[in-house]
C-alpha cells in the first residue's frame, strides 16, 4: 500500500493538537504522513501557492477544528483552497469540550477510527 499524505489545516493556536496529531504518524505499522504548513511569521506573497502546492499532491485534507477556527484567516484559506482543488475534507473537533462548526466542513469527534476511516477512504 503506498503512503497517503494528508494535509493538516489547523489554527497556530492549536499547534499542540496538531503535534499530538502529527505522532500518530510516526507509528511504523501506519501507512500515511501528515503535513502543514504553519507560519509564526506574517504570510509572504510566495505562502499560497506553496499552500496549493502541497495540498494539491495530498490525497486528503485533515481540519482541526477549534474555536480559534472561526478568526483564523490561514485555516480559512486552506480550508477554501482545498475545496478548491477538490480535495477529500474531514474536520475533527480538537478538545473534547469545544464543538465549534465551521460551514462546509463535516466535523467529527477525535477518535482513532474516524481519522483511519478518512484515511482508509482516500
Amino acid at each position: 500500500m503506498a503512503t497517503k499524505v494528508v494535509f493538516i489545516a489547523f489554527a497556530i493556536e492549536d499547534e499542540r493538537q496538531r503535534d499530538f496529531l502529527k505522532g500518530q504518524s510516526l507509528n511504523t505499522r501506519t501507512p500515511f504522513e501528515f503535513i502543514d504548513m504553519s507560519v509564526k511569521e506574517p504570510y509572504d506573497s510566495n505562502w499560497k501557492e506553496r499552500v496549493r502546492t502541497r495540498i494539491r499532491r495530498s490525497d486528503g485534507v485533515i481540519v482541526l477544528v477549534s474555536k480559534y477556527s472561526l478568526k483564523s484567516t490561514g485555516q480559512a484559506w486552506e480550508i477554501s483552497c482545498a475545496k478548491d482543488e477538490g480535495k477529500p475534507m474531514l474536520g475533527i473537533w480538537a478538545y473534547t469540550d469545544d464543538r465549534t462548526a465551521l460551514s462546509g466542513v463535516r466535523t467529527v469527534t477525535w477518535t482513532w477510527d474516524n481519522i483511519e476511516n478518512f484515511i482508509n477512504s482516500l
